[in-house]
């Protein structure tokens, strides 16, 4: 059992962050560079020529979605193609707001949590329960033609792992009813409020087109679970550690 009186929390943030970034964290960043290098060169960002434009243009960015998207009305025809989308459709955005908003969360809270796992045990972590949020999504809306893509769902369990695991290293966060102050709070309190808005909406979400609230829910919960069963035991910390604040900043 562990004793959370005994756990340096600010200390072990701090350590984990300063590690992160010192170059602790190639796999966080590797895969923030290829989620906007395939942006760039895919038909969405418009700076390839290769695509046309106009009709032409849509078209290709139709075409595009279609291969290498989520699509959950096909994802149980049994194909190899189909059961590989779920992981294809992690590193595919719809929009430069998309895609950088995603990276963003990544980069808040995807190094630190790379650096307490190791680099091969994020690895798979990451793209394990992104494949698991999509299918779990699939399954949920098994008869629709709506394309399905990005990294919300494996972004969204980093989310849930780091709570558990830094629970009290301090974000960087806008709220809108705070007028878009940028004020620190623990992560406990942002990723909680995050994780309740996606649940409420998630239950109020149709099965039209939008964001995949559901896919964030289920990502969430696999995040925290993992850490949970995993780290569960590990998370005593005896001696002191020099004081740091362990501000993770967007």
């Amino acid at each position: 059992m562990i004793d959370w009186r005994e756990v340096d929390w600010r200390g072990r943030a701090g350590r984990f962050r300063a590690a992160a970034a010192a170059g602790g964290a190639p796999v966080t960043y590797g895969l923030i560079a290829l989620c906007c290098a395939v942006f760039l060169i895919s038909p969405l960002s418009g700076f390839n020529p290769a695509y046309g434009t106009a009709d032409t243009l849509l078209a290709a960015q139709a075409a595009y979605f279609e291969r290498w998207g989520v699509i959950p009305a096909e994802l149980w025809d049994g194909s190899a193609h189909a059961m590989l989308t779920p992981l294809t459709a992690l590193f595919l955005h719809g929009s430069w707001l998309h895609l950088l908003g995603n990276m963003l969360f990544l980069y808040v809270f995807g190094a630190m949590t790379e650096e307490r796992m190791g680099h091969t045990e994020f690895t798979f972590f990451y793209l394990g329960c992104g494949y698991l949020a999509l299918l779990c999504y699939a399954a949920a809306h098994a008869d629709s033609e709506q394309t399905l893509v990005g990294a919300s769902g494996a972004i969204s369990a980093v989310l849930g792992a780091f709570l558990y695991l830094f629970p009290r290293a301090r974000v960087t966060s806008l709220f809108p009813f705070l007028f878009f102050l940028p004020l620190r709070f623990p992560a406990w309190i942002v990723l909680i409020f995050w994780f309740v808005l996606q649940w409420l909406a998630a239950h109020s979400a149709g099965s039209g087109p939008g964001v995949a609230y559901l896919a964030h829910v289920t990502g969430f919960a696999a995040g925290f679970l993992y850490a949970w069963g995993r780290y569960r035991r590990d998370a005593r910390v005896r001696t002191p550690a020099t004081a740091t604040e362990g501000d993770s900043q967007p």
